[in-house]
């Protein structure tokens, strides 16, 4: 008898045979992989005839099927609105512009595999189709990106090269990096038409930009005014409100600040006394921003709060400078909020600039641009604001006055951008005013001229619309749309600042402008241009109409203007559509569009909004070819984060994919965004649902390669023939479909169109039909009653097929491209070159017909024309069926 082993001898066979599992297991795909390789057509010219005619691969592969349809596509035109024979009728969408600073992540793919599912949908539909690319700018963004650059690479900033050569730098950046986003849409399957591809800095668009500037400024609906914007001291600018994360904090938090060794202190609210003027008495205000109290110029109360009515006309005095300063009443006042009395700075607080113009308090800026304190008594002079928020504290508490400290609930902005903490600053800058837009963008929406999808988004578009503020378009950029405003000087000792600028398309036309309103000759005016940049919402709001050259009356714009439609998401509801929809009605008298239909936002599979920090943001060309965790570590290494950063979002994605990313192929991810994008709901998006669609894929194909055994190469496809039950069972299965696709589509409903196409494709003709007609065919030859079921059956597969792929081609193109280019034509081969020109089916087609009679192709029976569905009541009591219950029961 042999010896037993010992545990170690079995642990070491066990190794060893993992070993070898796992060495032909790598073999078996190295060999499939050169296989794949061997059929792989080449590129740059797309499939070809002799290509389609070859057998179809053992199995599905998304690099193999996806690899040279899109260069074939653009080949034949087929995304151009003047390809082929048209109807009357125009869809005309645009793209939201994405920035041109790096790479699109899933919540781009999103929006783009919406947008091409409905432009594909439109186009099939006969109608003349145009989905027009672009590309934004993006200021901030673009220049932050490339002011890092300059430091690593060569240790300056943007002022050691000038505004010339700086912008230069970012020309040349852009158009090494700017291309990698159309790379990126292509791989996407975005079915735009290239030729029209615009970057809101070409010139036809800088033209039109200014010529909206000077055309508002001229009606005085542009204007300049002194007010309080969200600044950033790290940027030197001024940027919106969608450029400020708003950080929650539960209580006293120690956040990092650029330019700051040390973290500063945040979430607890400070208490201090101010001492009433001529008495011992004193007032005790709280405040969550210590530093701000050199700017203070009043103390508030509520009107009817009986604790402090006896202060009314008293002061209080500043406790480091002489300043005496009321004590006012105002309604704002939250009487339960700390002690009931509050300090107002107006330089530095919006509620405070609201309290201070309604008292006529001085405003006094006590910061730079840089975060430096001004006009402050010495010695926080000249202190970096934050280094202030100490010294002050510690005065206070030298001086008696200080109360206590506590932690407090509160919400921190943080510029996107910069990570810095944002500061309101009172600075000059030119305004839209806003009032009389916002009045139509409402009223367009109410009298449903513009409809907007969910509806559950018009209460945010009429709170912001009837709400609405004038808004600040002024940035202090070197990138981007220069201000085509000049201050003008003339010997007057007056200052009027918005008297004395005026706009002009070139300089000398400005010099006319101000020598006509100053009534003097223009060699007595010296001009100076703004240094600032507009917005990039500026010129993104014109976006629809500048596309066409606007304002030439161009064809296009006449042809393709208003457009149909807007899809994007609803986190940029008020930020871009809101101001598509004001400068469209005010600039050429109408809407943009006449429907706007809002996705979700993309989330993680936890639930985590997607952020570069967190390590959750996922480039979509990753999961289509797929990614090892080392790759996506050297993605991080490579990105512009800090190194705290990226080891924070290495954390993320080695607790995300351990094992990195699948290859999944871009027909399962365009199937998996549509399927989630359920009207009103965030999307938490799962990889693994994502491969569950490849899986999909693989069965389509599966099913395709078995339809093309069973017709044979002798098939032709001709009209229907007398079906049996299960041919009749089907095809009112497919007729289902076919309606539940195009409904869904019209109401933008993506999830019950995917449901409709997975659950007839995998359970109603492979689970069902196909194990159905097997026998048939495999018993074909056998006699001519055999022969006859089974031509019958090739034939109602084919029209499941054939219809089933072009139900599916607008979400998954390439395989449904793929796929439908092995089968026979109905048709002349002219006819139908691409399944993306082909019609898309309609329930005419293959019903809704009597199951019993099989000669109606409309909801009535032909015999008794009465409209009892797809079963007449003729039929029905015929018993050809039993009963309609949602699907035949027979």
């Amino acid at each position: 008898s042999e010896k037993p082993k010992t545990e170690a001898q079995l642990k070491k066979e066990a190794k060893n045979r993992e070993k070898l599992e796992k060495f032909q297991k790598k073999k078996e795909m190295e060999e499939k992989k050169k296989q794949e390789k061997k059929l792989a057509p080449p590129t740059e010219v797309g499939r070809s005839i002799d290509y389609v005619l070859r057998p179809l691969p053992d199995s599905y592969s998304p690099q193999y099927v996806e690899a040279a349809w899109y260069p074939w596509w653009e080949k034949q035109g087929y995304f151009k609105p003047e390809h082929g024979v048209r109807r009357l009728f125009v869809f005309m969408m645009c793209i939201p512009p994405p920035n041109v600073t790096g790479s699109l992540h899933l919540g781009h793919a999103l929006t783009n595999a919406i947008q091409d599912c409905l432009t594909r949908w439109h186009r099939m539909r006969g109608e003349t189709t145009l989905w027009n690319p672009g590309c934004d700018h993006a200021g901030i963004a673009t220049q932050v990106v490339v002011e890092k650059k300059l430091m690593r690479e060569r240790g300056m900033s943007r002022h050691d090269l000038g505004r010339d050569q700086f912008i230069q730098e970012v020309w040349k950046w852009k158009n090494e990096k700017g291309d990698r986003i159309y790379h990126q849409l292509k791989k996407l399957g975005s079915s735009l038409d290239w030729d029209r591809a615009c970057f809101t800095m070409d010139p036809k668009l800088s033209y039109a930009v200014q010529e909206a500037f000077i055309r508002l400024h001229e009606d005085g609906v542009i204007y300049r005014s002194k007010r309080l914007v969200n600044w950033s001291c790290t940027l030197n600018s001024a940027i919106s409100d969608i450029e400020v994360d708003k950080r929650e904090l539960t209580g006293r938090t120690l956040l990092p600040v650029p330019g700051y060794k040390d973290k500063v202190e945040f979430g607890v609210l400070v208490s201090f006394a101010y001492k009433i003027e001529g008495s011992d008495e004193e007032v005790i205000v709280a405040t969550t921003r210590i530093e701000t109290m050199l700017g203070d110029t009043a103390v508030a109360v509520h009107p009817a709060d009986p604790r402090y009515q006896h202060l009314k006309g008293k002061m209080v005095v500043h406790p480091f400078c002489d300043r005496k300063m009321p004590v006012v009443f105002d309604d704002f006042v939250d009487v339960s909020f700390g002690t009931g009395a509050v300090k107002i700075t107006p330089a530095h607080d919006q509620n405070d600039y609201e309290v201070g113009n309604r008292h006529n308090l001085a405003f006094i800026n006590i910061m730079d641009e840089n975060g430096l304190l001004i006009n402050v008594p010495p010695p926080f002079l000249g202190m970096k604001r934050f280094e202030a928020r100490k010294a002050v504290l510690q005065a206070l508490k030298d001086l008696g006055q200080f109360k206590e400290i506590k932690d407090n609930p509160m919400v921190v902005p943080v510029c996107s951008r910069s990570k810095d903490i944002v500061e309101p600053l009172l600075k000059p800058q030119w305004y839209v005013d806003c009032a009389d837009m916002g009045k139509q963008a409402a009223d367009a929406v109410r009298e449903g001229r513009l409809k907007i999808i969910p509806d559950h988004h018009l209460k945010t578009w009429f709170n912001w619309m009837d709400n609405i503020r004038d808004w600040c378009i002024s940035r202090q950029l070197w990138w981007g749309h220069r201000i085509p405003a000049y201050f003008v000087t003339v010997n007057d000792p007056s200052d009027m600042d918005g008297h004395y600028w005026v706009s002009g398309r070139t300089e000398d036309e400005a010099k006319e402008k101000a020598a006509k309103r100053f009534n003097i000759s223009t060699d007595k005016i010296t001009l100076r241009q703004d240094e600032d940049v507009l917005d990039t919402w500026f010129s993104s709001g014109i976006f629809p109409f500048s596309i066409f050259g606007w304002p030439n009356e161009t064809q296009d714009l006449s042809v393709f203007y208003p457009g149909t439609l807007l899809e994007t998401g609803h986190d940029i509801l008020f930020f871009w559509v809101a101001r598509m929809v004001m400068m469209g009605l005010k600039l050429t008298g109408q809407l943009p569009f006449k429907e706007v239909y809002l996705h979700a936002v993309v989330r993680d599979a936890h639930g985590r909004k997607m952020s570069k920090s967190l390590g959750n943001v996922i480039d979509p060309l990753d999961v289509i070819t797929g990614i090892s965790l080392e790759g996506l570590y050297a993605q991080l290494n490579d990105s512009n984060l800090d190194p705290v950063e990226v080891e924070k979002a290495k954390q993320g994605q080695k607790s995300d994919y351990p094992s990195g990313i699948p290859e999944c192929g871009t027909d399962a991810l365009r199937f998996a965004l549509c399927a989630y994008t359920s009207q009103g709901r965030d999307i938490n998006l799962d990889v693994n649902r994502i491969l569950g669609y490849r899986h999909f894929c693989n069965k389509l194909w599966n099913a395709v390669k078995f339809a093309m055994r069973s017709l044979g190469d002798s098939f032709v496809p001709s009209e229907k023939a007398q079906e049996g039950v299960s041919d009749r069972w089907v095809l009112s299965r497919l007729c289902a479909a076919v309606g539940l696709c195009n409904a869904g589509f019209q109401a933008y409903d993506f999830p019950a169109i995917t449901t409709a196409i997975y659950n007839f494709w995998l359970y109603e003709l492979c689970d069902v039909y196909l194990e159905c007609v097997k026998p048939v065919f495999s018993r074909a030859e056998e006699d001519s009653v055999s022969q006859s079921q089974a031509a019958v059956c090739r034939q109602t597969l084919y029209t499941c097929l054939e219809t089933g792929l072009r139900l599916l081609a607008p979400i998954m193109p390439f395989v449904g491209e793929e796929l439908y280019q092995r089968l026979p034509r109905r048709q002349s081969q002219d006819a139908s070159a691409s399944i993306h020109v082909t019609s898309y089916p309609e329930t005419a087609e293959v019903g809704p017909l009597c199951v019993g009679c099989r000669r109606d192709r409309g909801p009535l029976c032909v015999g008794c024309r009465r409209d009892r569905g797809p079963l007449c009541g003729l039929c029905s009591s015929a018993g050809t069926a039993r009963r309609w219950t949602g699907r035949w029961t027979l």
